[in-house]
């Protein structure tokens, strides 16, 4: 494999580390800036809607600029949204350092496979893009409790600064090892933009956005309910994100073998079982034992219907994959946005620290039903309707 690839699985890490690797670190900031736990959780929130704006209007903006020249300018902003929110001094500010990196988010990952597919032969593109997204995979496991232990030790601030210094040895890395890569003069903005017309493209993004609004929903505000209900110590919270991370890994893994079997029905399977593992949560919390295994559970669940969406999405705009699978990630960011808000409008309603649980396990029933209904009108339809829908 290309060394080039080493370069975009780092900048996957950072900014994978970027989106969750201050969820254990919210209680540190609503404490110094004087806010809710509510306000402090649209640090997720607003990073989250921003890289939905990110993965399809500046997919959309770049999509002729050559390759290697858009992720370097994709990394600036990553770099001066990080050191913004290092140098805070406000709330605000600090929520318009999160806004400005998370602009990056989307549109890095859907060039990044681009340009990675396009730096090995035909049989190791499948390869080549899972390297790249890898580095997202291990921010899970380690990058998270990594960035929050690293703020609990030296301060909040520290993490931020850790993250603009990851994105700067990615720029030195993509401009010295990734070749230059121009975009396809062939791209059509209006083809690519119809697939919006297809009905099922939406039901795939109406799905995504629940699904992960599910696992955000309780993951957000997970740092209170362990040290608030499970009553582990503070200095814990790190090692217990890792559950959580390596979780995660399990259910990529899992979740894309299950989904080439069998799609629709390994998702709304994965979907049953998110609902009752953020049900069962919910209700063991105050046990330790049970917080650690839900904890590993919720991960492995919850990230095993990614690959599945993708694919899903993907299969029903084949012919114009850019802007659906930016599309993709807004909608999966949407969900997060959505699940970070409905946690923390049920904490300020004072429903309790578990609240947020009892939220995901809502939406990740409704969006079992949305895709069972889906699937089921799918099959029942004729070729013609089929084949309109595509169109």
């Amino acid at each position: 494999m290309p060394i080039g690839l080493l370069a975009l699985a780092l900048g996957a890490f950072g900014i994978g580390l970027t989106e969750f690797g201050i969820v254990g670190l919210l209680p540190q900031i609503a404490a110094e800036f004087q806010v809710t736990e509510q306000v402090a959780g649209y640090l997720v929130s607003g990073y989250a809607l921003s890289v939905a704006i990110g993965a399809v209007g500046l997919t959309a903006l770049m999509i002729r600029m050559e390759r290697r020249l858009t992720l370097l300018l994709l990394l600036g902003l990553f770099i001066a949204g990080n050191l913004m929110s290092a140098l805070s001094t406000s709330y605000d500010t600090l929520l318009a350092g999160r806004i400005v990196a998370a602009l990056c988010h989307g549109a890095f990952f859907s060039v990044g496979a681009v340009v990675a597919s396009d730096m090995v032969a035909a049989n190791k593109k499948a390869g080549a893009i899972s390297l790249m997204f890898a580095g997202l995979t291990v921010s899970n496991i380690v990058g998270v409790p990594l960035g929050t232990f690293l703020g609990l030790e030296m301060g909040w601030r520290s993490t931020f600064w850790a993250l603009a210094v990851i994105g700067i040895i990615t720029m030195i890395g993509v401009r010295a090892l990734v070749p230059v890569i121009q975009a396809n003069d062939q791209t059509n903005l209006a083809r690519e933009f119809g697939v919006f017309r297809r009905p099922q493209v939406w039901i795939s993004a109406l799905v995504s956005v629940l699904s992960f609004g599910a696992v955000i929903g309780g993951f957000t505000y997970i740092a209170f309910t362990l040290t608030e209900v499970s009553h582990f110590a503070t200095s814990t919270v790190p090692w217990l994100l890792v559950l959580f991370g390596v979780g995660t890994f399990i259910g990529n893994i899992y979740g894309g073998k299950a989904a080439d079997k069998s799609l629709n029905k390994s998702l709304g399977i994965i979907l049953l079982l998110l609902t009752a593992v953020l049900a069962v949560f919910a209700l063991t919390a105050h046990s330790q034992i049970m917080t650690v295994i839900c904890l590993l559970l919720m991960g492995t669940v919850g990230l095993a219907t990614a690959p599945g969406l993708q694919l899903r999405i993907m299969s029903h705009a084949s012919d114009a994959p850019n802007v659906a699978s930016g599309a993709n990630i807004a909608a999966f960011n949407i969900g997060n946005a959505l699940g970070a808000w409905l946690g923390g409008m049920a904490l300020q309603s004072g429903y309790g620290f578990v609240s947020p649980l009892w939220v995901g396990a809502g939406l990740s029933l409704f969006a079992f039903i949305v895709l069972f209904s889906a699937s089921a009108r799918t099959v029942a339809a004729t070729p013609a309707d089929k084949a309109k829908a595509q169109g």
